[in-house]
């Protein structure tokens, strides 16, 4: 497969890269960016931590406001972040932020005019990862994390394929899309009006009904002014009580739902990832 190289910028003795490639699954352009720890200039294999962003974002918002590489450095771990959503002149849009182009809400669209490009969750599961491991110097363990409705994305992916993943972990998640304006919004439009296929996509009702678990790790500010209407962590929390699910839900005094929060800690998630990945260089 033939990927462009976009930029190149040396960070903590690792390099941060942007690429574009053709996306079979999408059909279109895409465009990631990946944190390359000082590592793999010896030759040494890394895992892979893949951040999946919320709605409006692309894959530049973490990398440049999260300040993950130092840790990522440290603990020899690769960093890949795709972008939301398919792009082009030729990809279904919509005039809201909450939908269509920079809002893919990382699932397989059965709905017209979306279903030919709109399949974020086949591309984060199968195509993305095929690529970088065919690509990078990086070894097929992997854990996965996000924001907003890239926190969502998530849980989605690390609850309906443990055996892909050996940790998850999110930052104020649309922890519950079947009963909220956003989930309600972008289900309908992308799946229909069926909504036993929205339950396919809801990480409460995934976690409420799983029995193979992927350790989770989610942070949520009380501050945040989606919380009530939008996020719903508690709709996860009861879930995780039902089927004892080894979830790690933390309120966070005075944040809110910006990359403020995410830099406050994402040291922590990066630290919890690594022991799962088998990170060498783990710090206390």
């Amino acid at each position: 497969m033939t990927i462009e190289n976009l930029s190149s910028n040396k960070s903590f003795g690792g390099w941060h890269k942007q690429y574009s490639h053709r996306s079979e699954t999408l059909g279109c352009r895409m465009r990631f960016a990946i944190y390359l720890p000082p590592g793999v200039a010896n030759g040494e294999k890394v895992p892979v931590l893949y951040w999946l962003s919320g709605l409006t974002c692309t894959d530049e918002n973490f990398m440049q406001k999260a300040g993950a590489h130092r840790v990522a450095a440290e603990l020899g771990m690769a960093i890949v972040a795709p972008d939301t959503s398919p792009r082009g002149d030729d990809v279904a849009d919509d005039e809201s932020y909450d939908l269509g182009q920079g809002a893919g809400f990382y699932v397989n669209a059965t709905e017209s005019p979306w279903h030919p490009h709109y399949r974020m969750y086949d591309y984060v599961l199968n195509e993305l990862p095929a690529l970088i491991e065919s690509v990078f110097p990086v070894t097929d363990q992997r854990s996965i994390s996000g924001h907003s409705m890239g926190g969502h994305g998530a849980l989605v992916l690390a609850l309906r394929n443990p055996e892909r993943f050996q940790s998850v972990s999110a930052f104020s998640p649309i922890s519950n899309p079947v009963n909220c304006p956003w989930g309600k919004k972008a289900f309908t439009a992308y799946l229909g009006k069926d909504t036993a296929r929205w339950a396919e996509y809801d990480a409460s009702l995934l976690m409420r009904d799983a029995t193979q678990f992927v350790p989770a790790l989610v942070d949520q500010g009380d501050a945040d002014n989606f919380l009530t209407e939008q996020l719903q962590p508690e709709a996860l929390e009861a879930s995780a009580s039902i089927s004892n699910y080894p979830l790690e839900l933390n309120f966070r005094e005075g944040y809110d739902h910006s990359y403020f929060f995410i830099a406050s800690f994402i040291d922590q998630h990066l630290r919890f990832h690594g022991r799962y990945l088998g990170c060498s260089t783990l710090q206390s």
